[in-house]
């Protein structure tokens, strides 16, 4: 092979193995470090509605915040369902209480502060007109659906620890926007497009050197001298 053929050659073992190292790479990090979900209920509306993909991340229930929207495993509440998505109000130690003010103004306060909540469907930070009062036990989480009036959550289940969940049941954490899932997936487009181009530089250098092969002329067959 001449020396073009053979440098097309390495140039499509190394960009062919680039290609699908960053590709296999990028898909089983994101299958080991992130879950997606489909949104099938409406009890996070309008946050997300039903259909709406998200990604959540890894997180120990420890971990998460006021304010976080996480994805649970409850079984013994949501049989059939694998995950539930529901905002954290309150964890371990906080009050909880519903609500201060009436109407559109009622507000949830945590530790006897009103809790501003611009994402709860319709303004309604109540939803079913039915007064709560509960102190969040350690490692535990006080849950609730942004739309208050159409969420089974912590509200639902007052004997099992006021309704809260163990830290332990959370699954991940919901990542706003989409720069994480973006950032993989065209790590895994590139890489798949650059192995599709180390198979064109392979078909390349193999087509060259049969045409390489080709060209070499011929030596003549020697002719015997008739006496």
């Amino acid at each position: 092979m001449s020396g073009k053929g053979r440098g097309l050659g390495i140039a499509s073992v190394v960009v062919g193995l680039v290609g699908v190292m960053l590709a296999l790479g990028s898909f089983m990090y994101a299958r080991s470090s992130y879950e997606a979900f489909v949104i099938s209920s409406t009890n996070m509306e309008p946050t997300y509605t039903p259909g709406d993909r998200i990604v959540s991340e890894p997180i120990d229930g420890s971990e998460v915040r006021r304010g976080d929207v996480v994805a649970l495993s409850a079984p013994e509440r949501y049989q059939g369902s694998t995950s539930v998505i529901q905002r954290v109000i309150g964890v371990g130690g906080d009050r909880v209480v519903c609500c201060t003010g009436e109407g559109p103004e009622a507000r949830l306060s945590v530790n006897g502060k009103p809790v501003p909540e611009p994402y709860v469907n319709g303004g309604d930070a109540d939803g079913l007109r039915k007064s709560y009062d509960v102190t969040v036990p350690e490692r535990r989480l006080f849950l609730l659906g942004d739309h208050r009036a159409d969420s089974i959550d912590s509200r639902f289940f007052p004997s099992d620890h006021d309704g809260t969940v163990a830290e332990s049941a959370v699954r991940g954490r919901v990542i706003d926007g989409q720069t994480i899932p973006v950032v993989i997936g065209t790590a895994v487009i590139a890489g798949l497009v650059l192995a599709l181009v180390g198979l064109g530089l392979g078909i390349a250098a193999f087509v060259l050197g049969r045409r390489r092969r080709r060209a070499v002329p011929v030596a003549p067959r020697p002719v015997e001298q008739v006496q």
